[in-house]
């Protein structure tokens, strides 16, 4: 490990790497609650036109398609909004709008498909320090607003009507969704490539929700497993002279079927809950709770269960509940 860090292009893959692997789980957990996971390729897609543009333009690829891809998404979501076009119609608009486009514009300029491969599939190794600085920048304009505001943006992925009537601005938020989305994307191709960086977006967030529950430990979870297999994936491109974009992708997915069989063991666990039997046929009152929004029985319910008669009680808090018709009763 000493050795890399004594070539000054791997420190500054590492670092791209690392900042890749907080950002894309960190706006793919958005994503994936509100069901758009094919999202991020939609975005790559619109992103390939920027580059096309500055290819023809002969500017630096990467601001040129941070500009191209946001502005992309903005009037896809804006479109969205207003009823005029569904969430497929705007994927399919971004898929092939921006692939024809930047084909289009690199051919023109000379360059051909060949150029936009890089992009394509990421160029880990090839990031120079004015790329760096810019990826750092942007990174921080993407984790702010994702953790800094994590409470409203997923009150509006979750439930736009009751963000709402919460008071929230749904439509800023969602904005501010796809936007830092777009520059994601944007800065992942120099890292994983354009075509593979909705599977770091959404990979790692499928194998937190695998081992925990919550969206927020999922947030940090995923964040935690995209850092994990972004560094992994860079370390071992080196060693094994691979293309870093594929093995960080594999790694991911490495990572997601590692995560089955440790969620089927901890939804089982969730399941057999301690049942204390001296206590099944204590006869006590049946009395309504006045509220209880939390369901028992669920995967998510840890209380120990009792056997009272033909039904089970349910511990927690020094209160024993039954489910009972539409309530619970305070046994």
């Amino acid at each position: 490990m000493i050795d890399i860090l004594s070539y000054p292009f791997m420190q500054r893959a590492l670092i791209a790497a690392l900042l890749t692997g907080l950002m894309a789980p960190a706006i793919g957990t958005y994503i994936v609650q509100r069901r758009l996971s094919l999202l991020g390729d939609g975005l790559g897609h619109v992103a390939i036109a920027g580059v096309g543009l500055a290819l023809l333009t002969g500017q630096a690829p990467i601001p040129i398609a941070v500009v191209v891809c946001v502005a992309g998404a903005v009037v896809v979501e804006l479109l969205r909004q207003r009823g005029k076009a569904t969430g497929d119609v705007g994927l399919a608009i971004l898929f092939y709008g921006g692939l024809a486009a930047g084909v289009l514009m690199s051919g023109i300029a000379g360059a051909g498909t060949g150029a936009l491969s890089q992009y394509l599939f990421g160029s880990l190794t090839t990031v120079t320090v004015s790329d760096l600085r810019l990826v750092a920048a942007l990174a921080v304009a993407v984790l702010v607003p994702t953790l800094g505001l994590a409470p409203q943006l997923f009150a509006v992925t979750a439930d736009e009507d009751f963000a709402r009537v919460l008071g929230l601005r749904v439509r800023l938020y969602n904005l501010l969704i796809v936007v830092t989305a777009a520059i994601t994307v944007t800065l992942a191709m120099r890292t994983v490539g354009l075509l593979l960086v909705s599977a770091l977006m959404v990979v790692p967030v499928a194998a937190a929700q695998n081992l925990v529950r919550g969206f927020f430990a999922t947030l940090i979870v995923a964040m935690a497993v995209g850092v994990v297999v972004s560094l992994g994936g860079a370390v071992g491109s080196f060693y094994a002279d691979t293309a870093p974009g594929a093995l960080i992708v594999v790694l991911a997915i490495a990572v997601f079927a590692a995560s089955w069989p440790i969620s089927a063991l901890l939804s089982r666990r969730r399941r057999v809950l301690p049942v204390i039997p001296e206590l099944a046929d204590v006869a006590v009152p049946h009395v309504p709770t006045e509220d209880h929004p939390h369901h028992h029985g669920g995967t998510d319910c840890l209380h120990p269960q009792v056997r009272h008669g033909d039904h089970t009680d349910f511990i927690h808090d020094g209160h024993r509940h039954a489910a009972h018709a539409d309530h619970y009763d305070e046994h």
